[in-house]
């Protein structure tokens, strides 16, 4: 740590960094920021930076406001948007109360509780997020009351010359400059819809990662005069924008979800984690699928999964088992497809470790794979089969949450209390709205 601390503090001086800007993220997933001068980085690491927590979302109660932040120099980029004007570089911060305990609430702890419990059981867990995000001419609505995508391409097209292609060029070469390796992008399914998918590294620097990479899509959007939104489903009609996670556990350098031989080549552990993940995904759907809009992605079609089953090369299930390279350790690995581009991946990485985690410790059995097109199974069919629903609302994915002791587990008492608040509030405000589809169809008919 003191290496870190030293290369930290002589790259400010050597870079002529003007500004350090100590980012965390509230329970609902929104980045923060505070900056401070480069002469105060040293009392920073020494002491961390007092703020009031109690003004920002869920972090904490009124009556025990100051927290301190203290950034973790392993997260130290130049932010490369900024230019040699007024040099700016970044460091995640870990949170914590005035007596030195993690503050509870903070979700980088949360998942870092979560990761020491893996850690317990001799498990370092990775993490592989293909986010999804729309690129829009602006955040403004036409005058049908609808966004504009830049583009009307589909999936993996190329458009010469088009406003994607160079978008996605400039924000890969700038998460690279940050440290980010990225693996694939291309543009997705839906008119101005692009994917770009990063590389496995543990749930933590995953996590770090994600948020990194927003802010980068914002910049870059603003930088070319669009408008960047990881909203889960902006367009009626058109795919929503997910976030398919990709898991694995290792065993020191053996990956704990191989065995040759298997069936997918998928071992015990691996099938007891999908197990768990599938039992108690209902639970955990109000933090992985946050917001009201979500449940229009989830519900949607357009390959969103919508029931709880699992499956090889099934596009329709909620966790698949890809299988793109056989007989390669490394590679083997579990996809959870529910997870919004939106969610907070802190919270939402602790919830499907810990669910999956929990598979192994009580040795669930994974039920039978679904082999079929889940979607175009009847109703009847499905409840043969045994699939049950992911909810349906926030408002039904909310009432699971709150008798979910995995789930309280967790977060802890007060961040489990918070989401329940906040999206109770999210559902509230949104079921006093009188929507367009209700005045379309309801004012002249009645």
């Amino acid at each position: 740590m003191d290496k870190q601390r030293d290369f930290v503090l002589r790259t400010i001086e050597e870079r002529g960094v003007k500004f350090v800007r100590l980012w965390f993220t509230d329970v609902v997933g929104t980045l923060k920021s505070v900056a401070i001068a480069p002469a105060e980085v040293e009392g920073a690491f020494a002491e961390g930076v007092g703020i009031d927590g109690s003004s920002v979302e869920g972090l904490t109660r009124s009556y025990e406001a100051d927290v301190l932040l203290h950034p973790d120099p392993a997260t130290f980029q130049i932010l490369p948007w900024r230019g040699e004007i007024d040099p700016t570089a970044r460091m995640f911060c870990d949170i914590t109360t005035p007596d030195g305990q993690p503050a509870v609430a903070d979700p980088r702890n949360v998942l870092k509780r979560t990761l020491a419990r893996a850690a317990d059981r001799g498990f370092t867990c990775y993490t592989h997020p293909e986010i999804e995000f729309y690129l829009l001419k602006s955040s403004k609505l036409d005058v049908d009351g609808h966004p504009t995508p830049v583009d009307s391409a589909g999936y993996f097209d190329n458009v010469p010359g088009g406003t994607a292609h160079d978008f996605r060029r400039r924000s890969v070469r700038m998460l690279e400059d940050l440290g980010i390796s990225v693996e694939f992008s291309h543009h997705e399914s839906g008119p101005g819809q692009n994917e770009i998918d990063l590389r496995y590294a543990d749930a933590l620097t995953t996590a770090d990662n994600i948020m990194t990479f927003r802010t980068v899509v914002k910049e870059v959007a603003i930088e070319q005069g669009v408008y960047a939104t990881f909203m889960p489903k902006p367009l009626s009609g058109q795919p929503g924008s997910g976030m398919h996670t990709h898991m694995s556990l290792f065993e020191g350098d053996h990956n704990a979800f191989f065995e040759p031989g298997a069936q997918y080549q998928l071992s015990r552990t691996g099938r007891q984690f999908i197990a768990g993940l599938l039992r108690h995904a209902p639970e955990i759907t109000a933090v992985t699928n946050q917001f009201v809009n979500s449940y229009k992605r989830l519900w949607g079609g357009d390959e969103a999964p919508s029931f709880v089953c699992w499956g090889h090369n099934n596009r329709s299930a909620l966790v698949r088992v890809p299988l793109y390279k056989p007989n390669k350790q490394q590679s083997s690995r579990v996809e959870y497809r529910a997870l919004d581009s939106a969610a907070n991946p802190y919270l939402s990485f602790s919830l499907m470790i810990a669910a999956g985690l929990r598979g192994i410790e009580e040795g669930y059995e994974l039920p039978p794979e679904a082999e079929n097109n889940v979607w175009a199974l009847s109703d009847s069919e499905r409840r043969a089969l045994g699939y049950s629903q992911l909810p349906a609302s926030l408002d039904h994915a909310v009432s699971i949450m709150e008798g979910s002791e995995l789930v309280a587990e967790t977060l802890g008492e007060q961040v489990f209390n918070y989401v329940l608040l906040n999206k109770r509030q999210d559902w509230h405000d949104y079921r006093a709205q009188v929507t367009p589809f209700e005045l379309r169809t309801n004012l002249q008919a009645l």
